[in-house]
């Protein structure tokens, strides 16, 4: 495990997480991201800089961590009444926070000061909370629905690969399109996660 805390810090911790993530988006905006150093952030969150340097290790690894808190869905999905629709607007609201200017440079702010790829992790998972959300609330309804895995594979991995790598024409009627194609999937039948998928696709 790398220097960073995989859960919510307590006590003093936590007060020392918050400032320092709350120095570094105070000075994104005033100074800009390339005069940020580790004893200026230090200094506006009233911390010594070895206590950053301890916590985090340098300043690639802070701007990541401070981008996988940013990264953090603050409510739950939608609820539109079913799995297509809620799905689908899910898919785009997705698209729309990880496709903008803030977005990727949260995004690559995550993967570039993550060595051991434990961010990348963190990231993964609030999706796939999220995603398990909107199934958890079909299978409730008594609707056939694919697992986590089978949504991650044909709607978020796709999407990251084209926020990423090929952004030209990337809009919200693609994200709407691949979910609605895995919330349609024939035979599909109200898995969840861990169960054994029986599409062929994702065997």
């Amino acid at each position: 495990m790398g220097r960073r805390q995989m859960v919510r810090p307590g006590g003093r911790s936590a007060r020392v997480q918050a400032s320092v993530h709350a120095a570094v988006r105070a000075l994104e905006s005033e100074v800009g991201r390339d005069a940020l150093t580790v004893p200026l952030v230090a200094q506006r969150a009233g911390v010594t800089a070895s206590t950053v340097y301890r916590r985090w290790g340098d300043l690639q690894e802070l701007l990541s961590d401070v981008a996988v808190e940013r990264l953090r869905p603050e409510t739950a999905p939608e609820e539109h009444g079913d799995l297509p629709s809620d799905l689908m607007a899910w898919a785009e609201q997705f698209l729309d926070e990880m496709a903008s200017p803030t977005g990727r440079a949260y995004v690559r702010d995550a993967l570039l000061g993550d060595p051991d790829g434990s961010n990348a992790g963190q990231c993964s998972a609030y999706a796939a909370e999220q995603i398990g959300v909107i199934l958890g609330r079909a299978i409730d309804r008594g609707d056939d629905a694919p697992d986590v895995e089978t949504v991650i594979d044909r709607v978020v991995s796709p999407l990251m690969y084209r926020i990423l790598f090929r952004p030209d024409g990337l809009d919200a009627a693609y994200a709407r399109h691949l979910a609605a194609g895995v919330a349609g999937t024939p035979g599909a039948t109200g898995r969840r996660r861990g169960d054994r998928a029986t599409d062929p696709l994702t065997r």
